[in-house]
């Protein structure tokens, strides 16, 4: 686990992100890293899934790092919905 906090720590200064938006984007979570901070175990699934968002985001392949929740919408903009709310990306 600490490994994976000192990884999400390097991403966040080298790419300069917010805590929570990482959280979101990558666990959706957004207390994800604030909780690892704090001593939060994730579940191996959740670790893995982590790190191969970092290493997706960081190779450029923004489209497959976006949370699920990341849709085309029907005029063909990007768009995030969240709780039935949708967004321009």
């Amino acid at each position: 686990m600490m490994m994976l906090l000192q990884d999400v720590e390097r991403f966040l200064r080298t790419h300069q992100m917010a805590v929570t938006k990482f959280g979101r984007l990558a666990a959706h979570d957004p207390r994800f890293v604030l909780d690892l901070r704090m001593g939060r175990i994730p579940r191996p699934e959740t670790e893995a899934r982590t790190l191969k968002w970092m290493e997706e985001f960081e190779a450029g392949n923004r489209a497959m790092a976006r949370p699920h929740s990341f849709r085309i919408a029907a005029n063909d903009e990007p768009a995030f919905e969240t709780k039935g709310f949708c967004y321009a990306a």
